[in-house]
């Protein structure tokens, strides 16, 4: 009996170096699998938060929920970003993966920009959104104070609340620095107090020297303040700069 002929053997050292390399690559998968998932190599080690001042660090890690160990590629950052923005301090979350072993967590946390008195005392310190950061005894230095009949728990989505916002945001340091208090006018249904359309609404003003502003809306925000800070070296108490050209005051 003769053996396999040269084509013969050929095929067949080809047939065993294709199932030489099949071989190869499953066990260089099942490797790479282990290393990724199975080994503790690739398993969160430490995890870092930036970020933080009204949170602590602690409670950032408590609702992040991601257990020292866990391999690094099983960890979901959109999911873990969503359990951290659910604390109410926290208005946005980015996590990232920084291999081998490590997480970061990067928070923004929300900013007040008014205050709103509570019938039963205290403040609520609420954000541009109406969602309350903080409360506190005391009337806070510096946040000027949301007239309104509202308690700071209902004001989130408050469209008055989002007017009065934005214009604090537009208005020159030098006039935002003096607001005492605001008030807003022709809101429908929100905090303001008498209806009317979204474009009605008046944004007032109240300076810690006692003088009045009437703003008015976000528009024209350049115009107003130039004008304002003409107006105000005068003795005027009471400026309506709600329609630049034609400013009233008394």
């Amino acid at each position: 009996m003769t053996g396999p002929g040269p084509a013969g053997a050929a095929r067949i050292r080809v047939s065993w170096r294709a199932a030489f390399f099949a071989l190869a690559g499953l066990a260089i998968l099942a490797g790479v699998g282990w290393a990724l998932l199975g080994s503790r190599l690739l398993v969160v080690r430490s995890i870092t938060v930036t970020g933080t001042r009204l949170v602590t660090p602690a409670q950032v890690l408590a609702a992040a929920d991601v257990p020292l160990g866990t391999p690094l590629l099983r960890v979901d950052t959109a999911q873990v970003a969503r359990r951290v923005e659910a604390i109410r301090q926290v208005a946005s979350a980015t996590v990232s993966k920084d291999w081998p072993d490590h997480l970061v967590i990067a928070i923004r946390e929300r900013v007040p920009v008014v205050a709103v008195r509570l019938a039963g005392g205290g403040y609520d310190l609420v954000d541009a959104t109406g969602v309350i950061v903080r409360w506190t005894k005391s009337a806070p230095a510096g946040l000027p104070l949301f007239l309104t009949s509202l308690p700071g728990g209902a004001l989130r989505g408050d469209p008055a609340l989002a007017q009065a916002s934005a214009v604090l945001a537009e208005l020159p340091s030098w006039l935002a620095k003096s607001v005492a208090e605001l008030a807003v006018t022709g809101t429908a249904g929100g905090s303001g107090g008498s209806g009317g359309s979204g474009a009605q609404d008046q944004v007032t003003l109240y300076l810690r020297d006692a003088t009045t502003v009437v703003w008015g809306g976000t528009d024209r925000a350049g115009e107003k303040a130039r004008e304002l800070a003409v107006l105000m070296r005068g003795t005027a108490s009471y400026y309506d700069v709600s329609a630049p050209g034609t400013v009233v005051t008394r």
